[in-house]
C-alpha cells in the first residue's frame, strides 16, 4: 500500500472523530473545519511518521490537539491587535464638530466633501486632488469650483455667514480657500 492510499484510508476511518473533536473545542464551525484541515495537512507533510492502525488515529488526535492549541493562540493575537487597531483609531479619530457649519459640511453629497477635504484638511493643490481622483486638472479644478459653490450656498441657505462661522469653531475650510 503506497503512503497516498494509506493516508486515504486514515482519512476516510477518522475525519469524522476528527471533525467532532474540533466542533467541540472550536467556537464556529468553520474553525474547526480550519482545525481538521490543517490536522490533516499536518499529518500528509509527515506521513511517514504517522503510525499504522489505531495508532494512527491517536496519533492525529495529538496533532489536532497541536494545531488547536496554535488556532487558539492566533485568535488571541488577533483579538489582541484588534482591540489594539480599535483604540489607536479611537483615539486618532477627530472628534465630531458640532458646529453649524460641520452640519452644513456633513450635509453636502459625499463627492463635494471629499474635494473640500482634500483642500482644507489635506492640503492638496488642484494638481494633486487631479492625481487622487484619476481626472485631469481641468476636471479637478472645476469639481472643486463647483463644490465650493454648493458649500457657499449650502451655508447661506442655513443663515450662516460662512466667515465668522468659520473663525468661531474649526474651520472646515480656509477663507482662501472658500472664494
Amino acid at each position: 500500500m503506497t503512503d497516498e492510499d494509506e493516508f486515504a484510508a486514515v482519512y476516510a476511518a477518522t475525519y469524522k472523530a476528527l471533525l467532532a473533536y474540533a466542533l467541540r473545542r472550536c467556537d464556529t464551525p468553520e474553525d474547526a473545519a480550519d482545525v481538521v484541515a490543517e490536522t490533516f495537512a499536518t499529518a500528509w507533510r509527515r506521513v511517514a511518521d504517522m503510525p499504522a492502525g489505531d495508532e494512527a488515529r491517536l496519533w492525529l488526535y495529538g496533532v489536532a490537539r497541536r494545531v488547536l492549541a496554535n488556532h487558539r493562540r492566533g485568535v488571541l493575537r488577533h483579538s489582541r491587535k484588534t482591540a489594539a487597531l480599535r483604540a489607536e483609531l479611537r483615539a486618532a479619530a477627530p472628534a465630531q464638530d458640532a458646529s453649524p457649519v460641520s452640519d452644513v459640511f456633513r450635509a453636502l453629497p459625499d463627492r463635494d466633501r471629499e474635494l473640500l477635504a482634500l483642500v482644507a484638511w489635506e492640503g492638496l493643490s488642484v494638481a494633486q486632488i487631479a492625481t487622487v481622483l484619476g481626472c485631469s486638472r481641468n476636471a479637478a479644478s472645476i469639481r472643486l469650483y463647483r463644490a465650493r459653490r454648493r458649500f457657499a450656498r449650502a451655508l447661506r441657505a442655513a443663515g450662516i455667514d460662512r466667515f465668522e462661522a468659520a473663525a468661531q469653531s474649526r474651520p472646515v475650510l480656509q477663507r482662501s480657500e472658500l472664494t
